[in-house]
């Protein structure tokens, strides 16, 4: 894969940076959405394919990415495809700051460095270059405005963008809910990114999504004697905060 083109990491964190400020809107949900992306990308890579509600590898060779790349070799190592909900809610430890460096090193987003409190190192992440965002952005709005179907990485950057909640940020207030409403009608023109951005959600909602059985016919259920009560569903494990060093980085 060249690096002519931005990946979709790549343009949702752009999405999420505040150009104002130099932090990232939804930081929390943003680590879950980046995880996500990389799966679009290796996706459209034709790396991965969905299998259900499942990703598997059908194609292992390297993509060119590193960090792209890193999460195919984790993919391979599983031997069988993955849910894609249990690889979005898994640790994703520094995946965010991964991004935001490579991207200074690419000379889009520049370091600024202050302190919390008057005492704590942080750092902040300002666009070098505005219009990148900008053209980002104004696919986004042309799939919104236009209602013509977008194309498959537009499509899957406004279902991560709506699953990990930067509509209130790109369209906000009540002067943006149709604009948000379109952007969350967009998640059905990509299959992988809908799986993804569905799977984004319910990480977020602590729900753990197995597979639903087919109910046994009426017959079935009657000789078996009456119906048991279904337990509870099984809830996901919260998503732990992610703890830096004590010089932190402020990207949210």
């Amino acid at each position: 894969m060249g690096r002519s083109r931005r990946t979709l990491p790549e343009e949702l964190l752009l999405l999420a940076l505040d150009p104002a400020t130099g932090t990232t809107a939804q930081p929390q949900s943003l680590d879950l959405g980046l995880a996500g992306a990389q799966l679009v990308e290796l996706a459209l890579a034709g790396r991965i394919a969905p299998d259900g509600d499942r990703i598997a590898v059908v194609a292992p060779r390297p993509t060119g990415d590193p960090t792209l790349d890193c999460a195919l070799e984790l993919l391979r190592r599983r031997g069988a495809p993955v849910r894609a909900v249990n690889w979005i809610g898994g640790p994703r430890l520094g995946l965010r700051q991964t991004y935001l460096s490579h991207l200074e090193r690419c000379g889009m987003v520049h370091a600024v460095a202050g302190q919390m409190c008057g005492v704590l190192p942080t750092t902040r992440y300002q666009a070098t270059d505005n219009e990148i965002s900008r053209e980002i952005r104004a696919r986004l709005d042309s799939a919104i405005r236009t209602g013509v179907p977008p194309d498959p990485r537009t499509a899957a950057l406004a279902a991560l963008a709506h699953a990990v909640g930067l509509g209130k940020h790109l369209y906000p207030g009540n002067e943006g809910r149709s604009s948000r409403s379109r952007l969350r009608d967009l998640i059905r023109h990509d299959p992988m990114g809908g799986l993804v951005a569905h799977a984004v959600m319910d990480v977020q909602n602590g729900v753990a999504a197995q597979p639903r059985r087919s109910p046994a016919p009426a017959g079935r259920q009657a000789a078996a004697g009456p119906a048991r009560p279904a337990p509870e569903p099984a809830r996901g494990v919260p998503m732990q905060p992610r703890r830096g060093s004590m010089a932190r980085v402020v990207a949210h």
